[in-house]
Order: C-alpha cells, then structure tokens, then sequence
C-alpha cells in the first residue's frame, strides 16, 4: 500500500542503527567534527549487488547499445507494436487520417500552384530551419511546406489512439520526429537553397571541408578522443579559476572554499552541490561568466562540491552513498569549518533533487544550521519529467543495467546520446549542415567545453535513481527511505528559492514547480529565460551577458496553495536582466548579518595546501 506524502508512518531510526554495508570505512570520509586533512584515500570495497547479465547476453547487448546510443530496441518495438495494433483496429482513426492526408495533399498543390504562396502549416516557433528568404522561393517554399505538413500528418497520427498507453503514444511520436527530422530537406544540398548558393559561390570547397570535419570527428569518436578546442578550456587554466581551496576529501567529493574578495562577509555560508552527471565548474566558468565569483563579489562564503569521477570500482555506490558521502557530508564540513553561522544549502539538477531529500532528513532531526533551500532546475515529482521520461521504462532500465555492467558503470557520452535525441534538431542535424555540409567551424566555448566533459554514474547508483525517482516517483509519493529512514518533502520548513529555465528538456519547468506543493516552506519561484544550462549560465553584465534574459517571479507563503502552473506563469511579475542579482537579494534577505571575512585553511598534501579547483575535476 503506498505511503501517504502527508504523514509519516515509520519513526526515525536512532541514529547509532543507521549503518551501511555500501559505505566507505570511517577512514575515508570526511568526520562530522573534523574534515579529513589527508591526501590518499583507499576505495571502498566493492561488493557484489550491482547487476551481472548472462556471459552470453553482455556481448550482444553492449553492441546493440553502441548502434542504438543506448536506447532499447525493445521498448521502441514494444511501443510501436501498441501504436500499430491499436490503429489497426481504429477504422475511424484511419478514416480520419486518411482525410487528414488528402487535405494537406489538397492544400500543398493549391500551395504549389500560388506563385504567392501564402498561409499553409507554420513552423513551430523555435524551428529555425526554413527562416531565410531562400526557402520562399520556388520550388524550395514547396518542399519546405510539404515536409511541414508531412510533419503535422504524422503528429496526428502517432497521438490520439484509443488503448495506446501514454509512454507508448509518446514514445512514437518521438521516435517519427527523429526519422522527420533526419529526412528534412535542409539537411541535403540538393534541396537546401542556402547550401546550393553557397557551394556555387565556393566552387564545392565547402563540402571537401565539411569531409575534413567529418574525418576528424569520426577519428576523435573511435579513438574515444575529445571534440577539437576542448585544450584551451582546461579547468584552473581559462576556467574554474576563482581562487579556492580544497578544504575536504572523501571518497565521492572534494569540498572547495572560495577565497574572499570582501573585507565583510555574510554570516550564512552558500553551500553548492551540482550535478554529478557533468562536472562542477559550470558554476565557474570563466570569470565573467562564473556564479562563484559574483556570490563572493557580492560578500558571501561559498563552498562547492566538486564530485569524483567514478570507475569500475565503484559499481556497488548507491544513491544512498551519494546522498550520505556527497550533500550530508558537505554540509557537516560546512557547519565544522564555521560553526554557528548556518549554512544556504543550493543543489543543481540532480544536485538538487539531493540537496532536497538531504534538506528533508536534516529538517525532520531539527537540524538548526540549516538556513534556506536553494533549487535550481531540480525535480523532487517525476510524474512528468519531460522527454527524458521517454527512455525510462522497464526494459530500458533493463537494458542499461546490462550495458553498465561491462564497466560498472554508465560512460558520460551515452548519456549525452540521449541528451542529442531530444533535441536532434539542434544538437545532431544543425551541426551536420553548418559544418559538413557549409565546411564551416563552429567555435569552440567555455559552455561548449564543459559540456564535453562528461563524468561517468555507477552502475547501482544509475540503476537505483531511474528506478526509484523516474520509475516510480518514490520521493513525491513519501515512499522513499534512506536506511530506513523515511524522507519527506513535507518536512521541509526552511525557506525556499526554487529556480526553472523556460527552454528546459530536461527538467520542465511545470516538473520544477511541483516542489512547491510538496513542501511546506514559504517560497520564492522564478523562471528564467533560456535552457537547462545557458538559463543557469547567465551573468547580469559583461561580455557574456544574455540581452534579452528575462525572468518571472512570484512568492508563496507556507500554508499558501501552489496554483496550477499555467496560472502562475499568468499572474507572475516579469523582470528583464538576469536571475542572479534577484538570487542574492533573496540571499542576503535571509541572512543574520555580517562578520569579518577570512581565507580558507584547506587540507594538506605533503604539507602543502591542495588549490582550487582541486584534484577530482581532473579525472578522466
């Protein structure tokens, strides 16, 4: 029977019964009253609890994953089989369609027969292909518009079956606009006006260059090398440079602590916990474009997690070890290092969805130093996670488990895979025509450079999130525990700054909201233009700031409904400029005053202080 998200049906453990036989020894993390000063840590010891295929099954599965970038052949056949058969026997369906069918073949005629073609079916509105004047000309307006009612055609096809579930339904449809989007005549030059004119224009040189770029990146992915200017972004070299320490060391994160630049500091202490998908240094970029510096510019203490990247050894890590030796263990140092002064906790992505489930154990123990929440573009509800809901099911989580097994583990680039599908579009058929089919370079970025710089999940820990927070969305539903100990959002009492990105794919900002129902803590909420990471990414002022940022905000008292979000989105106050400066009001509002600022001691390797940004972001 499930639990209820509203009560608490088991008591709190004592905390002497809240053992592990997945955590590391006590040697290898850092104390709660002491961070770990030492420089070498030994592993944990593996055991045997993630997933081992048949010897005969890992082979087959391991290539299969490598044709398909990770994705189930079987829960795209599984999905399809519920489309086709359910159509098959949906006679009104097909009527339907079929008219469907003659009525844009109807109109493209009429369209193709209007030398001033106007009307026909628009674009959608971030659908940049088809924008320059050349595709208004004939015959080019014509097969623009034919692939675009194509496209409306097949979207009513793969939606509005009766009996299709709706993974199924959502599953094809997605699949159909890969196959769209790959077969679109903006990606061949025989029917891409813009790449006609310009291989006239360069007697053909564009596409002998775009083979020299293709060559060069087929040879960087079989020899699993790095995308060509990633060398000039190296972290503590052009990014991640604010000046830090690494003030503790376990076995899953280095803690860094930033140096002031202010003579008075806020007493509350920032805590930052990212992601451990990618690396942490997209909060510190370069200088310009680097959240850590402006909050220590602004006069706060900031400490950030940066997180190991994990090998085969560290198969049997779980999401439990990621949340004790991560988020909890961080906050402890935190507290050690300054006591008395509270801490802002603040999780990215994922760690946010962490840094929220360890904000729910340390407010139900009546932990004091815990000061506010921070989320940005975190889910705590998976009920709808967006298109990445697509590629969790059984049989895909089955699937991964038995590529992960290999290694012990999940490679970053098949997580950035799928990252590329649900934005094909942009990611995979944008750079195909600007740069094998036009010849050109696209330049390298700080963002673009920290994006190729993917970090590896192991195995139990991947396995164990996709089931227990995609699968079954234990967290909202008040099901999940942490040895035993239940974690309830609800227990959340501290206040909360809950962020979203407009253009998110991979936490929808409808997804993000949902936190605000769950817990019961006064609220601000704010949704900021761009995506999942150029959203985050955005300075108030400089070279890299965003002219048209934007964001909307509102406040939510604690005993105050959240309204439906598409009602929000209406009533909210709409600012322009970035997030940022808004963040550190909320910040500053919420802190008890200030006190003389002071440098980070740091651990010691062979006597000598380990610099930011440390050890970890390093490794391969």
């Amino acid at each position: 029977m499930p639990v209820s998200p509203h009560r608490r049906t088991t008591a709190h453990p004592r905390r002497g019964s809240r053992g592990s036989p997945s955590r590391p020894p006590a040697a290898d993390r850092a104390s709660a009253a002491e961070p770990d000063r030492s420089a070498p840590l030994a592993a944990p010891p593996r055991e045997a609890t993630a997933h081992r295929p048949e010897p005969l099954d890992a082979p087959l599965k391991v290539a299969i994953a490598r044709m398909c970038h990770g994705i189930s052949p079987s829960s795209l056949a599984q999905a399809y089989a519920d489309w086709l058969t359910h159509l098959g026997v949906s006679p009104s369906k097909q009527l339907g369609l079929a008219a469907h069918a003659w009525q844009d073949s109807m109109a493209w005629g009429q369209f193709v027969a209007s030398a001033l073609a106007q009307g026909g079916v628009p674009p959608q509105p971030a659908d940049k292909r088809f924008s320059a004047p050349e595709w208004r000309q004939p015959p080019f307006n014509a097969l623009a518009q034919g692939f675009l009612q194509a496209q409306h055609w097949w979207g009513a096809a793969s939606t509005g079956v009766r009996g299709v579930s709706r993974h199924h339904e959502e599953l094809a449809a997605f699949s159909a606009r890969q196959w769209l989007d790959m077969l679109s005549p903006s990606n061949f030059v025989a029917t891409n006006p813009q790449l006609l004119r310009h291989t006239a224009a360069t007697g053909g040189a564009n596409l002998v260059s775009g083979w020299w770029n293709w060559l060069r990146d087929a040879m960087a992915v079989a020899g699993n090398g790095r995308p060509r200017g990633v060398e000039a972004f190296q972290p503590g070299q052009a990014v991640a440079i604010t000046p830090g320490k690494v003030v503790m060391r376990n076995h899953l994160i280095e803690l860094i602590e930033y140096e002031p630049t202010t003579e008075q500091v806020d007493r509350e202490v920032v805590l930052i916990v990212p992601s451990w998908i990618m690396k942490y240094y997209i909060l510190d970029l370069t200088p310009e474009s680097s959240l850590v510096k402006y909050l220590v510019d602004q006069g706060h203490t900031v400490l950030m997690v940066s997180w190991r990247n994990p090998g085969s050894e560290d198969a049997h890590l779980g999401m439990d070890d990621y949340l004790h030796f991560g988020a909890l263990d961080a906050f402890k140092a935190a507290r050690h290092l300054h006591p008395g002064r509270g801490v802002h906790a603040m999780g990215y992505c994922l760690g946010g969805t962490l840094m929220a489930m360890a904000a729910a154990l340390l407010s139900a123990r009546g932990e004091p130093d815990l000061r506010s929440l921070t989320l940005l573009a975190a889910q705590t509800d998976f009920r709808e996670p967006g298109e990445l809901g697509l590629f969790v099911d059984e049989s895909q989580i089955a699937f991964l488990e038995d590529v992960m097994a290999e290694h012990g583990y999940l490679d970053g680039r098949q997580m950035a895979g799928a990252f590329q599908l649900i934005n094909s579009k942009d990611l995979v058929w944008s750079k195909l025509v600007h740069e094998y089919l036009m010849g050109a370079q696209t330049p390298m970025t700080p963002l673009r450079a920290w994006n190729a710089d993917a970090t590896r999940m192991p195995a139990r820990m991947h396995s164990e999130y996709l089931r227990r927070l995609y699968l079954h969305n234990d967290l909202a539903e008040g099901r999940y525990r942490v040895h035993g100990e239940p974690v309830l959002l609800e227990d959340i009492r501290v206040p909360l700054f809950v962020l979203a990105t407009e253009r998110d794919h991979v936490s929808p900002w409808t997804s993000v909201y949902e936190v605000l129902r769950l817990a019961r803590a006064s609220s601000t909420f704010l949704l900021t233009s761009g995506g999942h990471n150029a959203g985050i990414v955005s300075p108030p002022d400089g070279p890299d700031a965003h002219p048209a940022a934007a964001y909307r905000h509102a406040a939510h008292g604690p005993r105050q409904s959240a309204i439906e979000p598409h009602r929000w989105y209406e009533r909210a106050q709409v600012e322009s400029g970035s997030w940022w400066p808004a963040w550190e009001h909320w910040l500053h509002r919420h802190s008890s005053g200030q006190l003389p600022a002071r440098s980070p001691a740091g651990i010691r390797v062979d006597g000598h202080p380990v610099p930011a940004p440390g050890s970890y972001v390093h490794m391969a």
